[in-house]
């Protein structure tokens, strides 16, 4: 019986846990998308328990703990921080074989040296020995970022954003780790949603533009591009949760926008127009700057009105969607190709039904540019071992795992990084499998470069953002 995530946690054989350990371990992080704040890293915030770095905010372990039947109290509610820190401690033994309990030893061992699991009798001694921890400088959000050995964060951020905190970080002298924007317009383009006009007169208000027409919106979204960019920005990021495609003329979008901005009620169709013609629009934008496109594709978001209306978005009330959108994202893929190219371009399912969808779309969207077009990490509901050990092996089989640009936090703790040493064990077991079995030859010091490469160099390589 091997011993409690020890080691050689998920590495079952010995050429994965030589690749581990010789090759994926100490690899620095390219955390390329990510809901960190920015704030808090400019501010060098330090965390007061481990409850408000661990349990604020995280509507992974919230979801859980719902589902274990706890009150909202101990979740979002007015319980104090370590009355909800017991409430999580006594439903994680039932989580057995979900992520989240395998993220919150590794967290543990890795930030607090703490190897015995989180139960409700060992609970009152972590929290103390966490706690302080915690309260020395060593455990500041700068520190855990060194720590953690992270080179690249892109937080995710509104056009309406002013950036500030982000050139706050740009000036501090002592602090290597490059932290950039990533350009997030789904406000401008789901016209659909519920403050889609008020959101307009914001960008209206940070670019100077009076927004009078469709064309004076994107004018705005320009400048908006071209002031993010000049903060190093490079990635735009957008959340497809169903994948639009209608084309229409400019004019009859244009009329759309002003039916939407006087309040008129606009169709499914017009919506489906709409949001076609602001992608295409925004394309352009995008390759002038170099920049690359992730898509985010599939969510079922705030299905739970009550409890979204009660608490707002990213709150625990999303599910997995189950649309067709392949003929949709093909048509989209294929016109933003021929309207001017197709930027380097990440594509996303929540749903791992569709794994094998976005692998082909990523052989017959592919260019003379190593990967241009890449099958991303397994996502959100898919960030276990079979969902990325299901990604990889999609992908392997359909197209070219060599070229994979890895594992991303996605995240909104500081502590998260452990999920990329959980990928690369999972990596590292799936190749070394391989080289065990005999379907690939036993050379470790060729597949342990590629195993470096997936964990960071190839992400280093093809996101165009300058690492000092």
């Amino acid at each position: 019986m091997k011993d409690f995530m020890d080691k050689n946690f998920l590495l079952n054989s010995k050429a994965a846990k030589t690749l581990f350990r010789d090759y994926a371990k100490k690899m620095p992080i390219y955390d390329y998308h990510c809901h960190l704040s920015p704030k808090e890293i400019a501010q060098d915030k330090k965390f007061k328990n481990i409850t408000e770095i661990w349990l604020k905010g995280d509507h992974y372990k919230w979801r859980l703990m719902r589902i274990c039947g706890v009150d909202e109290k101990y979740i979002t509610g007015d319980a104090d921080d370590k009355e909800k820190f017991l409430k999580y401690a006594e439903i994680l033994p039932n989580c057995m074989g979900n992520p989240i309990y395998h993220w919150t030893h590794l967290e543990l061992q890795r930030y607090f040296n703490i190897h015995k699991p989180l139960t409700p009798k060992t609970a009152e001694e972590i929290w103390a020995k966490c706690n302080n921890l915690l309260s020395k400088d060593s455990y500041s959000v700068r520190a855990i970022i060194k720590k953690s050995n992270v080179k690249v964060i892109c937080t995710t951020d509104d056009p309406i954003d002013d950036l500030s905190y982000h050139k706050e970080i740009a000036k501090i002298k002592n602090f290597k780790t490059k932290v950039v924007p990533s350009f997030r317009p789904d406000k401008a383009i789901n016209i659909d949603r519920l403050g889609f006009v008020d959101w307009v007169k914001k960008i209206q208000e940070v670019s100077g533009i009076a927004i009078s027409s469709y064309t004076k919106l994107l004018e705005s979204l320009q400048t908006r591009i071209e002031f993010f960019h000049s903060l190093g920005c490079r990635v735009s990021d957008h959340a497809l949760d169903t994948v639009p495609y209608r084309i229409a003329d400019d004019n009859e979008v244009a009329e759309i926008f002003t039916k939407a901005m006087s309040g008129q009620y606009i169709t499914k169709d017009e919506i489906e127009a709409y949001k076609t013609n602001i992608i295409l629009k925004l394309t352009p934008m995008y390759n002038e700057k170099g920049w690359i496109v992730q898509i985010h594709i599939g969510v079922m978001r705030n299905v739970n009105y009550p409890m979204f209306s009660k608490l707002g978005p990213d709150t625990g009330f999303d599910a997995i969607g189950d649309d067709n959108f392949a003929p949709q994202l093909a048509s989209l893929l294929n016109s933003m190709e021929i309207g001017g190219g197709l930027p380097k371009t990440v594509l996303y399912t929540i749903n791992s039904v569709k794994n094998e969808v976005l692998s082909s779309l990523v052989g017959a969207f592919s260019s003379s540019i190593p990967g241009k077009i890449q099958f991303g990490t397994a996502w959100w509901f898919n960030d276990h071992i079979s969902g990325m050990k299901s990604q990889m092996k999609s992908l392997s089989e359909m197209a070219v795992l060599g070229n994979f640009i890895g594992m991303l936090t996605d995240s909104r703790s500081f502590l998260s990084y452990t999920r990329h040493e959980y990928f690369r064990r999972l990596l590292c077991d799936i190749v070394g499998s391989w080289i065990e079995n005999g379907e690939l030859p036993n050379d470790i010091g060729f597949y342990g470069s590629l195993v470096k490469g997936i964990s960071y160099s190839n992400a280093a390589e093809y996101f165009p953002i300058d690492i000092e």
